[in-house]
């Protein structure tokens, strides 16, 4: 039996990866800070420990051994170094949930358009970066790392109806409210991804001997105004938008240009992708209905 340490995975989408590792018969163990309770009750061993404390993380691993620790909530090189450092000797992989903000603004974005390896690698605390410095600097430390097999899987924003940033709700509740939405390039297309797509795509590539960094996302983009349009259909109401942006109106969506990635490295290691409108529909249905 596979055995995974999973740092975090207790809400949104790191729930979906613990709960796909169980029914695939991982052994699986979460190390939290004991905060947030256990969601899964007796299907997983914890462990209480600080992840962004080195001495915290190793004492309560000590002794163990994992083939695959699954890290949800690394957001820089410095703290790729402690989980490093305390786990070095105990797992065999490293699975790093890293994110579409490595990239810049762009079309159909494959990997190589940003490379971990040429990176320069200066140690951060992700309070003195930005979210996709961080993100960019965790990975090039992590690939730093050379005797240790490690992914970096890049995912866009995740929707789910358990999200907690609220982001989807934002526009359908805007819309709903005859409330000005914030939007300064509605002609824009990005990437989504199912929460449980996420976590399935993280559990299934931490099996795979695939090391390196790769895309995941629902097969097709979308553009903002096509989302808005979709949402106007499930409320009954017209989106008022407005590229005249204030903090009040600011869409969580508002990017100035495309944003999207092209996902063919991990459909051909074997990975089958969802389309994304075969499911994001409902979800606005259910965002409908809450509001």
């Amino acid at each position: 039996m596979k055995s995974a340490l999973v740092l975090g995975g207790t809400r949104f989408f790191g729930k979906e990866l613990v709960n796909s590792l169980i029914a695939n018969g991982v052994d699986v163990t979460i190390a939290t800070r004991g905060k947030s309770g256990n969601p899964f009750g007796d299907k997983v061993k914890q462990l209480i420990a600080d992840r962004y404390d080195m001495d915290s993380l190793q004492l309560a691993c000590e002794g163990l051994h994992f083939d695959v620790v699954y890290d949800q909530i690394g957001y820089s090189s410095e703290d790729i170094n402690i989980a490093y450092e305390a786990l070095k000797d105990k797992v065999e992989k490293y699975v790093f949930t890293s994110t579409l903000s490595v990239y810049e603004y762009g079309n159909n974005l494959a990997e190589g358009e940003f490379d971990p390896y040429t990176y320069p690698l200066t140690v951060v605390n992700s309070q003195d970066v930005s979210y996709g410095e961080g993100k960019r600097l965790a990975e090039t430390a992590l690939f730093s790392k050379k005797e240790l097999p490690a992914v970096a899987v890049r995912i866009p924003i995740v929707l789910g109806e358990e999200d907690y940033t609220e982001r989807l709700l934002f526009h359908v509740r805007k819309i709903k409210n005859g409330e000005e939405i914030g939007m300064p390039n509605p002609e824009a297309h990005l990437n989504f991804i199912s929460a449980r797509e996420a976590g399935e795509f993280l559990a299934w590539i931490g099996m795979q001997e695939f090391t390196g960094p790769v895309n995941a996302c629902a097969n097709g983009k979308i553009q903002l105004a096509e989302l808005v349009k979709l949402i106007e259909s499930k409320t009954g109401k017209n989106a008022i938008l407005t590229t005249n942006v204030t903090e009040e109106n600011r869409s969580p969506y508002g990017i100035g240009e495309n944003w999207t990635m092209d996902h063919s490295k991990a459909a051909e290691i074997g990975y089958e992708f969802t389309n994304l409108l075969d499911w994001l529909p409902g979800l606005i249905d259910y965002y409908n209905r809450i509001v």
